[in-house]
């Protein structure tokens, strides 16, 4: 299981960080993010109907206890004083720079000290790196989606290396075209990453031009689409691209605008991107199920929600995330434009779902619902410390969107595994 509190050494080794941060560039996307929404929507949750608690053992197989209810959506943050499975020093915990915060010099260690309970009568275990692999032996898992989503997988890959088993069992990175991807020889298993912010085909703003994304919301992006044949569980999620100035595409043809009314060529003219968000997802969706079910081939989709944003004034203005503990129960709600996408991609796994039951079950959808809990930790993003020196320049940057790591975004993993056993579980069952 690796190290019990990896933070509880010297902090040598990060003394030598800075120096380091000096000969090493790093290229670094900073998700856009505009100012919330004030309206409120109501915050609702879907229970997830079963959990499976596993255990390892030395015949290396996999214990189930009886059937029981968690819903891992809903819940508060607790002090925990085993701390994260890792740290940022490990060659076998590769991330980008940016969220490898106490190596910046982050001088807070107390966001590492928490576990989401969730509000049922039920705790959501602690990673456990060998009855993850042991789950994906002879599998593909891919995450597709944005720099959150490649976030994620960096977490992912740090807890798999926590374990004391032999390299073999170590994710290892290969060169792949379109995609980051790891090999973990020892269970024949591959993770990958696959940037697609869109999830369909689309080219983002940029600094130099032009400033505004073009999105085609009836194609979706090849770059992970053509390689769903290879695939056996797909991780997927979107949003934070959206709510910048955009041109929709739908057969070939623009079919309407996001805040570009100099635009004189656009006709229509819409006042947010939920629709377009939704166009997005179901495209995806369906993409998955025509590519998969029609040739008999089986696939898990896991749909991650909205992970929100922590900015206390925009982004791009001199925005912070200043926190230094979780928001308490009660004292955040989910709303606004948080709210709207999370109900989205509700809907729309709920819909695809049933459009999957005709094909008896070779496609199987889950929610992975981290939006409250993302939301209660405004202390676990990176703010100033994306780079060891700061505060050396008169602008400081901060990144209030993506999380450090160790960090809140572990949790997502463990909730990940609960999502896996219970998929196990029933295929067992049938």
């Amino acid at each position: 299981m690796g190290l019990t509190n990896p933070f509880k050494v010297s902090y040598t080794l990060y003394a030598i960080f800075p120096i380091i941060g000096l000969i090493i560039s790093f290229y670094f996307v900073p998700l856009p993010f505009i100012t919330t929404f004030q309206i409120k929507l109501p915050y609702y949750s879907i229970s997830t109907p079963l959990m499976v608690n596993t255990s390892s053992n030395s015949s290396g197989k996999i214990e189930y206890a009886n059937e029981s209810s968690c819903d891992y959506s809903d819940g508060k943050w607790v002090r925990d004083e085993r701390g994260p499975l890792y740290n940022g020093t490990s060659k076998y915990c590769k991330m980008k720079k940016n969220q490898n915060c106490i190596a910046n010099g982050r001088p807070n260690t107390e966001y590492l000290y928490w576990r989401w309970k969730p509000n049922d009568d039920c705790n959501l275990p602690r990673f456990d790196p060998s009855t993850f692999l042991q789950l994906i032996r002879n599998r593909h898992v891919a995450f597709v989606g944005d720099s959150v989503a490649r976030n994620q997988i960096e977490s992912l890959i740090c807890m798999l290396g926590s374990n004391n088993d032999d390299d073999s069992s170590k994710p290892k990175r290969l060169y792949h075209k379109g995609s980051r991807k790891w090999n973990i020889l020892s269970h024949n298993a591959n993770l990958s990453f696959y940037w697609s912010p869109f999830l369909v085909r689309g080219d983002m703003r940029s600094q130099k031009g032009p400033h505004y994304n073009t999105i085609y919301l009836d194609h979706v992006n090849e770059r992970w689409a053509r390689d769903l044949d290879e695939m056996d569980m797909v991780v997927i999620s979107l949003g934070h691209w959206f709510d910048v100035p955009s041109i929709y595409y739908v057969g070939g043809s623009i079919s309407s605008c996001l805040k570009l009314p100099q635009l004189g060529y656009c006709n229509h003219h819409v006042n947010d991107f939920y629709d377009p968000l939704r166009q997005a997802l179901r495209v995806a969706l369906n993409t998955i199920i025509e590519a998969k079910a029609t040739k008999g081939d089986k696939l898990d989709v896991i749909v991650r929600t909205y992970s929100p944003s922590h900015f206390e004034g925009e982004w791009n203005k001199g925005g912070t995330c200043l926190k230094d503990k979780p928001y308490e129960d009660g004292e955040k709600k989910v709303e606004g434009m948080d709210a709207e996408i999370r109900r989205i991609e509700m809907e729309e796994v709920e819909i695809v779902k049933e459009k999957a039951k005709e094909f008896g079950g070779l496609i199987r959808l889950e929610i992975m619902d981290v939006t409250k809990l993302a939301l209660l930790r405004p202390d676990g993003h990176p703010g100033p410390y994306t780079n060891p020196f700061p505060f050396a320049s008169k602008i400081v940057q901060n990144d209030c969107v993506h999380w450090c790591l160790p960090g809140p975004i572990d949790t997502w993993n463990e909730i990940l595994l609960e999502i896996m056993k219970k998929l196990v579980l029933h295929s067992k069952a049938e």
